[in-house]
This record gives C-alpha cells, sequence and structure tokens, in this order.
C-alpha cells in the first residue's frame, strides 16, 4: 500500500471514529470532511469507497445501533430514545429504524424482551446490515 493512500485510510478513520464518539451530535459531510482535511466531494467519494456505505448511512447506522441497546436494557419511551441518539423527529427515527432492522422500535423491543437470551447474542443476531 502506498504512502498516500495509507493517509488517505488514516483520515477517514479518523472521520469514522469521530462519529462514533459522536453520534448523537449533529454531524454534516462538511464538519466530517474537515475532520479529514479533504473536500467534501472528495470525503464522500473516499469514504463510500472505504467503507463500503455513504458517511450519513454509517452514522444512522449506528444511531440505530445505539438505538437498538437502549431499547433492550431500559424501559424509555421510543420518542426520548430517537432524540437521545441524535434524531431530531421521532417519525425519521421510525422509519430509519424499520429501514436498517426491518420492524419497528416498538417491535423490536417487544421481541427482544420475549426471548429471554442474553444480550451478547441479541447484538450479534440483530446487528444491523449495511
Amino acid at each position: 500500500m502506498s504512502r498516500a493512500a495509507e493517509e488517505t485510510n488514516r483520515r477517514m478513520l479518523r472521520a469514522r471514529d469521530a462519529m462514533d464518539r459522536a453520534y448523537a451530535q449533529p454531524l454534516d459531510v462538511a464538519a466530517l470532511a474537515r475532520i479529514a482535511h479533504v473536500s467534501e466531494a472528495h470525503f464522500s467519494r473516499v469514504f463510500r469507497a472505504t467503507f463500503g456505505e455513504t458517511p450519513h448511512r454509517y452514522l444512522q447506522r449506528r444511531r440505530v445501533e445505539r438505538a437498538m441497546f437502549l431499547l433492550r436494557e431500559t424501559e424509555r419511551r421510543v420518542t426520548d430514545i430517537s432524540f437521545e441518539v441524535g434524531f431530531n423527529s421521532p417519525g425519521t427515527f421510525s422509519r430509519t429504524f424499520h429501514d436498517i432492522v426491518g420492524r419497528s422500535p416498538r417491535e423490536y423491543r417487544k421481541q427482544a424482551a420475549a426471548t429471554g437470551v442474553p444480550t451478547c447474542f441479541m447484538m450479534t443476531w440483530s446487528r444491523p446490515s449495511t
């Protein structure tokens, strides 16, 4: 691997790590591109080539993963969870959750409670795919 490719990968990892840490914060492509020290268009292209999904989709998936944990492990309202993980609208949260997981947040919570399976297995089985 060339030195330039290594540097590009390092920059993309830096931006992805920022998304992992601050998933609940309002992050846009411009902010992430600044973290990676590249232009917005270049960032979007290279991020997708490197990780196989757009920055927006990666961030949505991270938020949904966190919401899945909160739905399994807490009794908080779905609306409260949607805001906590970074969605501005419960409707957008429910639609995105359903697109990624395949069922609504309430259905997911009901199924997770009914299985009685250890959390580590549930996380592995229900991890959202890209």
